[in-house]
């Protein structure tokens, strides 16, 4: 478990900080990019939280805990168990992939087939939960990136693509199971 005593602690007062596995990096290393996505895009479903009740609000709180998971998956470089560690890394399952692919099919069985795009916006939840589905391809983006450096865990990459359908699915749940989604209308205003 993690105990913060102290809040701050000025050892990254000159750029740089430290990783999961206690190496020091630039705060602006690809790594640090994709937990800081991650931890961002946390934020903005805890904002959407805000809007939301029942079955959606509990799977929010769900999809905050395994964004702590992510972020405590990316910041631990080494894919291997490190036997000197403390305890061992934290990483992504595919079972919560699973639980999303689930989740999705369950939204997905009441809603009518698209036959447009849609716009981001409706209600305030579905407008929200569409600014989580950016942020979460956002940080699969930086995820798929720092792949192409370093060993991600690949169910974490998986975890990042299936969030971003998941809040598309639960935007459209939030705009009365679809009913009050907006649709693009191509050159309607040429």
């Amino acid at each position: 478990m993690v105990v913060l005593n102290k809040i701050y602690t000025r050892t990254g007062d000159k750029g740089d900080t430290a990783l999961g596995n206690g190496a020091r990096v630039a705060k602006h290393d690809p790594r640090v990019e994709a937990y800081g996505t991650s931890d961002e895009l946390n934020c903005f479903v805890g904002v959407a939280r805000l809007h939301a009740s029942g079955d959606t609000d509990a799977a929010l709180s769900r999809i905050q805990n395994d964004l702590f998971d992510l972020g405590a998956d990316l910041c631990r470089p080494d894919m291997e168990q490190d036997a000197t560690a403390e305890y061992p890394p934290l990483r992504m399952a595919g079972s919560q992939v699973d639980r999303l692919e689930a989740e999705i099919d369950v939204m997905n069985a009441v809603l009518e087939p698209l036959r447009s795009f849609i716009l981001p916006g409706g209600s305030e939840l579905a407008a929200h939960l569409h600014v989580c589905r950016t942020v979460a391809r956002r940080a699969e983006r930086l995820a798929t990136d720092l792949a192409t450096r370093e060993t991600v865990n690949d169910a974490a990459v998986r975890y990042l693509n299936r969030l971003s359908d998941w809040f598309f699915v639960a935007a459209r749940m939030a705009n009365n199971s679809g009913k009050d989604d907006v649709l693009w209308v191509p050159g309607a205003n040429r």
